[in-house]
């Protein structure tokens, strides 16, 4: 997928990425709302890695997948 030097500008910013954390450190997973309506996800321990980019209706159809317990064991 081609990212718009905007984009790209974006992802790379630190502020505005959000920390879905239990509070106990590590293994967070972090999402960042972009301008175009996409969500960029990634790994908090891995910050310098290349996130993933996911259109609105993907990370849409993933929250309410998770508010739903279907990722639940």
């Amino acid at each position: 997928m081609e990212l718009s030097e905007a984009i790209m500008t974006q992802i790379a910013e630190p502020t505005g990425w959000i920390t879905a954390s239990s509070g106990q450190g590590g293994e967070c997973l972090e999402a960042k709302h972009l301008s175009d309506g996409r969500v960029a996800l990634r790994d908090t321990e891995q910050p310098d890695a290349e996130p993933w980019i996911l259109r609105k209706a993907v990370w849409d159809k993933f929250v309410a997948g998770a508010k739903n317990g279907i990722f639940d064991f």
